[in-house]
């Protein structure tokens, strides 16, 4: 029934319960994303959830509902309300009028904006975090709702499947205000030992099963955050289409075929009445046996007997192909003409990337690609999908075919390609068409290997898989090494924006991610009065920049005996844990203590600073 409250019975509390009060919190939404951000804010901040989905059955609603928390508190587990259609009473059952903040998830932006709306009006306080693919739209609300976060899952998960299929060479940009950052392989720095430009170290990945984030001993770190040049480096110039790009879809293999049959009849045939009338020259026997083949030539009873078997044949000959080649013709003028309609692949092309599923997320990570100033192909079987429209404005052809085919992936050229993306929602099907392409593109490989004098080369598969537990199963039996999910990836940002903080971007490693936030100290909090070395702990919080509050001041170079006041932000690197406990240690006291300005630090405007050696407290630089 509409509205009804579902929830698991709860045992009695065990004798020691934590009496503090936790947030509470609205989740609207049945699908991964909602399901993952449900399971973060349970864990990682430890806060009530009612989740609001339209059925108790469809989709990930069982899933949720049957969420347990890992430290087996029965009092955190989620509360769900069911509405077939959201409205203010829904949002009243599940407390929003109390609540700290809502997400809305949904998958389609009109239903998110609408739930905003009806959000707003039944609390003209609560935060309200929306989630929105349209920009356009995402500005509109932000201007209109007050209070409000507008985020992008696949805005999120894009870099971090771009990083994959270019196999973590390309670096990850994050673009600041005041500055442009750089997730970068500590080798392709520049100059790895100036502490100017690297900010820190945030993964040791070479060699490790899984890589160690943000470790205590930065200098072992072969990811790390630089400072970049003042804009990303230029894409690499795109070849351009061949004039006659059409060339390759006119001459189809069963044209081709059809083309040298009649050739090879029409050489014999000139062969033949070459050497029965002596009269005759060879061009003379050509422009006979043409006009012959063609229905054109005059019965003559005087002629010999090679000559009359030899016009027949062609007569014969003709009748039976000059109708299958202008059949063939015609069809592949009109596939031509509807291939470039599509805007399909129209010329050879290797050494690209092929984007199976144009969604959300399949939209994004072609717009990044292309920006790279890569050749893309873009497969999907929906017509309409949103990255479809995309792909076509960008010049990236689009094949509207089911993917899971050897066909669709030899037409896409899989068999030169750089890296294949499966981006659909569908687990199963991005599975199968990673082996349907590997094993195309293996067998386009034999011959190359040893005996041939190359090399074999094995395809870079790069699968969107939502199950943790189902992504190491797959890579130890089929050996894909490279899977993301876009709800882990884009959930702890949701998290974090619910909590009223600002998460920047985040930075892939591997399966796991690192976030990048903006922190306010807050009056009278933990760290309020505490030296910027006190805030990094190691493989949790990484500090990387202070900035004060006056006239646009960013401390890059973090002194050491500075001490934080409510008035600065704090740029930080965290994990999802590490960014929960920073929250904790940043959260304004009900009753602060008056405002004491720190002593002026003398500010070196021409000098760079010189590094000194990293106390141990933390990564802290003195100036």
């Amino acid at each position: 029934m509409s509205g009804d409250a579902v929830r698991p019975p709860d045992p009695a509390p065990d004798v020691g319960e934590i009496d503090a009060p936790a947030p509470r919190f609205v989740v609207w939404g049945a699908n991964a994303l909602a399901q993952r951000l449900v399971g973060e804010l349970m864990n990682t901040y430890a806060a009530h959830v009612t989740v609001i989905v339209p059925s108790a059955s469809a989709d990930q609603a069982p899933e949720i509902a049957e969420l347990v928390p890992e430290d087996g508190d029965p009092a955190l587990r989620p509360t769900m309300v069911v509405a077939p259609r959201l409205h203010q009473d829904a949002f009243r059952q599940a407390g929003l009028e109390t609540a700290a903040a809502v997400a809305l998830v949904d998958r389609d932006d009109v239903a998110n904006v609408d739930a905003a709306l009806i959000a707003r009006e039944v609390s003209p306080t609560v935060r309200i975090v929306v989630r929105i693919f349209n920009p356009v739209l995402g500005d509109g609300i932000t201007t209109m709702l007050g209070d409000c976060g507008v985020l992008s899952g696949s805005e999120f998960a894009a870099p971090a499947f771009v990083a994959a299929a270019l196999g973590n060479d390309t670096p990850t940009y994050i673009r600041l205000p005041d500055e442009l950052l750089m997730a970068a392989r500590r080798v392709d720095v520049d100059d790895p030992d100036d502490d100017d430009d690297v900010l820190c170290g945030l993964a040791i990945t070479e060699g490790r099963a899984e890589p160690v984030r943000l470790p205590a001993d930065e200098d072992a770190a072969d990811l790390v955050l630089v400072r970049a040049p003042s804009s990303p480096p230029r894409p690499v110039r795109r070849r351009r289409p061949h004039p006659l790009r059409a060339t390759r879809l006119l001459f189809g293999r069963n044209l081709r075929i059809a083309l040298l049959v009649l050739a090879g009849v029409l050489v014999a045939g000139t062969t033949l009445l070459a050497i029965a009338r002596d009269d005759i020259s060879l061009p003379q026997a050509a422009y006979l046996t043409v006009l012959t083949a063609l229905g054109g030539a005059d019965a003559d009873t005087g002629a010999s007997l090679m000559e009359k078997v030899t016009a027949v044949l062609l007569v014969v000959t003709g009748v039976a192909l000059i109708p299958t080649v202008t059949a063939l013709i015609v069809d592949v003028v009109v596939n031509a003409r509807l291939a470039l309609a599509a805007g399909g692949l129209t010329e050879p092309v290797s050494g690209h990337v092929i984007v199976v599923g144009l969604g959300n997320i399949g939209a994004r990570v072609v717009r990044e690609l292309h920006g790279f100033g890569l050749d893309v192909v873009a497969i999907d079987r929906i017509e309409h999908a949103r990255g479809v429209s995309v792909a076509r404005e960008l010049g990236i052809p689009v094949l509207i075919r089911d993917a899971n085919n050897a066909e669709t992936l030899r037409a896409a050229s899989v068999q030169t390609c750089r890296a294949l993306l499966l981006l659909t929602s569908d687990d199963v099907t991005n599975l199968e068409t990673a082996l349907i392409g590997r094993a195309v593109h293996r067998q386009s490989q034999r011959g190359t290997g040893p005996a041939g004098g190359a090399t074999e080369e094995k395809l870079r598969v790069v699968l969107r898989l939502y199950d943790e537990g189902f992504a190491q199963r797959v890579k130890r039996a089929f050996g894909i090494d490279h899977s993301r999910s876009v709800s882990y990836l884009a959930a702890p940002a949701f998290a974090a924006a619910m909590m009223g903080r600002e998460v920047i971007d985040t930075i892939s490693v591997g399966r796991r991610v690192l976030l990048v936030a903006e922190l306010p100290v807050g009056a009278g909090s933990e760290l309020e009065g505490r030296l910027c070395p006190e805030v990094s702990r190691p493989n949790e919080v990484r500090l990387i920049a202070v900035r004060t509050g006056r006239a646009g001041q960013t401390l890059w170079s973090l002194p050491e005996r500075r001490p934080l006041v409510r008035t600065d932000r704090l740029l930080v690197v965290a994990t999802r844990a590490g960014l929960a406990k920073l929250l904790a240690r940043t959260a304004a006291s009900p009753d602060p203590p008056p405002l004491v300005e720190p002593t002026p630090l003398r500010l070196l405007s021409t000098n760079r600073w010189t590094p000194r050696p990293r106390p141990p407290a933390g990564p802290g630089r003195r100036p």
